[in-house]
């Protein structure tokens, strides 16, 4: 029978935590690009904003914990494109902006970065 060393099993806790984090980025992206073809004030629009907030308000939770590993800049960094993202996302609620085409680029930009 094998046994796990502790480093191996955070190592794969690690590789997963990416891995579903680099899931649900490309999902947001789909939904997103989706929101785009579709307008502003269309249903995919609606849905594609709320799953992006979902995503991004438990990511910022995840970076304010502070258990989690990475430095404190790259957290803070993240931190703050996450608000921005929200917030940019918000306007496109409110009717203010269309800049679905930002959300995206920032968003697979984070998603690569997870590579």
């Amino acid at each position: 029978m094998y046994q796990f060393s502790y480093s191996e099993v955070q190592t794969d806790s690690i590789a997963d935590a990416k891995d579903r984090e680099q899931q649900l980025l490309s999902r947001s992206i789909d939904l997103l690009i989706e929101a785009r073809d579709a307008g502003p004030q269309s249903r995919q629009a609606i849905e594609a904003v709320l799953f992006m907030n979902r995503v991004w308000t438990a990511l910022i939770e995840d970076l304010g914990d502070p258990e989690n590993e990475l430095s404190q800049e790259l957290r803070a960094n993240l931190i703050s494109i996450g608000l921005w993202l929200l917030r940019e996302a918000e306007e496109i609620r409110q009717g203010r902006s269309s800049n679905f085409d930002g959300l995206i680029e920032v968003s697979q930009i984070i998603r690569d970065g997870l590579r």
